[in-house]
């Protein structure tokens, strides 16, 4: 969408010109954050939004929006012009009532109702990635130079970052209108400050997990510089206002069952090792790098370097398809080249890989692409980037990628939410052993839930557990 134009008022119904803009974008986005979901689950998402959505006195709103319940490990959701709607089942599997569930979703309706993306894209009168889909921004590393984006949108596509992003007023007013639509469908106003709080909450723990100091994994909440004070921020809003219903036990019994974290499917992350039982092969990140899994792609990013594993057709020469990833990352008008490209074997794997030095501003970066033959039409490749002359800092991965045995891959099982009754004599403790996890049972258990550090449990009362579960 260009800059010109009008933008509609917050009350216009969803006009055809953005109808058609949503559904170009809709497919892109469901195939980048692994699909729509089908299903009891999928319908009950849908239901609750459509019900919230109606709430925006938008037209005929519960015609005019698409809800969808995305297959996605990442705590995300997210809205584009025309009434597309979608969390992915991560964020849902966080929430603890179908008032959050709602609140979340009203949010999303709120950035459509205010035309928040056709005011970002105004402002900023260009093009981003895939139109109003503004790029969450590339690492410090890469900085704004041409390099940065070049190289950044070949790190996006595949990835989970392409979300859109909005200023910390829409944010805080996609907020407002979400707590509003709480307040007209009858559900509890303060979910939307306890989805939030959960949310920074989960933030905070996965920096703390991945050994990172800060919690700034582009995800729903990181949009805002400061989850923590919009907490405070919805909570004030609250103020005053009838509680209202929460459906704490129904929405529970729809999510039990529910996949948590990675699909098999799409390949898991256990620890630093990266498994996939469908294309049959893993490879372990270097210490200090954390993994962030996404449809088509995993990335690996880390201060010294970021770097992502995916795929492209091969015909079966090595060196062609390494020299034709560079032309990809390149972009149209960046003859972007390796120097040359050297021919190697890793655990029996035929492999080849270039590296192209190139300017980023005042500074210089490394790319290398690393590329496996699997098969004579089955390649793999790594595309890495480092500051010059650190592109070692993935040695030890490039060398770390294998074949799995069958074996190996039957043994990856997913996990799942599973709800259970807190009996008597049950603590937080004994149930939290139930974590399917090896470290930080506790920590997991208490985000999941929504319990602060002196919360406890009570018989009767409805929790969730994360098990492994086919």
């Amino acid at each position: 969408m260009g800059g010109g134009g009008s933008v509609p008022s917050a009350s216009t119904p969803i006009t055809q010109q953005e109808a058609q803009q949503g559904a170009q974008y809709h497919p892109q986005l469901l195939s980048e954050f692994g699909g729509a979901m089908s299903g009891p689950q999928a319908a009950y998402v849908e239901q609750v939004g459509k019900n919230i959505a109606v709430q925006s006195g938008l037209g005929n709103a519960r015609d005019s929006f698409t809800v969808s319940l995305l297959n996605s490990p990442v705590n995300n959701a997210f809205a584009v012009p025309g009434g597309y709607i979608y969390s992915t089942r991560q964020l849902v599997s966080l929430m603890n009532n179908e008032a959050e569930l709602a609140g979340v979703l009203g949010h999303e309706v709120g950035h459509v109702a205010a035309r928040h993306s056709q005011r970002r894209q105004q402002a900023a009168q260009r093009n981003s990635i895939l139109g109003v889909l503004g790029a969450i921004g590339s690492s410090i590393l890469l900085g704004d130079s041409s390099i940065g984006n070049t190289v950044s949108r070949g790190f996006l596509q595949g990835s989970q970052l392409l979300t859109l992003r909005f200023s910390r007023s829409q944010e805080l007013e996609a907020d407002d209108l979400g707590i509003l639509y709480l307040q007209r469908a009858g559900y509890d106003p303060k979910a939307m400050s306890t989805v939030l709080a959960s949310l920074a909450a989960q933030n905070s723990l996965d920096a703390r997990l991945q050994g990172r100091n800060n919690a700034s994994v582009p995800e729903w909440a990181s949009t805002h510089p400061d989850p923590a004070s919009r907490v405070r921020t919805a909570l004030a809003k609250t103020e005053g206002l009838a509680s209202g219903a929460t459906n704490r036990d129904t929405f529970l019994s729809r999510i039990d069952g529910m996949i948590y974290g990675d699909d098999p499917e799409q390949g898991v992350i256990e620890g630093s090792q990266f498994i996939h039982p469908e294309l049959m092969l893993s490879f372990t990140a270097p210490q200090g790098f954390y993994m962030v899994n996404g449809t088509r792609a995993v990335s690996i990013n880390g201060q010294s370097g970021k770097a992502q594993l995916t795929l492209a057709p091969y015909a079966g020469d090595l060196d062609s398809y390494v020299r034709q990833q560079f032309t990809t990352l390149g972009g149209e008008n960046n003859n972007l080249a390796p120097s040359s490209i050297q021919r190697t074997t890793v655990n029996g794997i035929r492999a080849a890989y270039g590296t192209a030095r190139v300017n980023n501003g005042n500074s210089q970066v490394d790319v290398t692409i690393f590329a496996y033959e699997f098969s004579n039409d089955r390649a793999y490749h790594f595309q890495a980037i480092t500051p010059a002359g650190r592109s070692n800092a993935f040695s030890s991965m490039f060398q770390s990628m294998r074949r799995i045995s069958q074996r190996e891959a039957s043994a990856v099982i997913p996990r799942k939410i599973d709800v259970v009754t807190v009996q008597r004599g049950d603590t937080v403790s004994s149930l939290a052993r139930r974590m399917a996890y090896d470290s930080n049972q506790v920590e997991r258990f208490r985000v999941l839930n929504a319990m602060g550090s002196s919360d406890t449990l009570r018989a009767g009362q409805k929790v969730k557990l994360v098990v492994r579960g086919r």
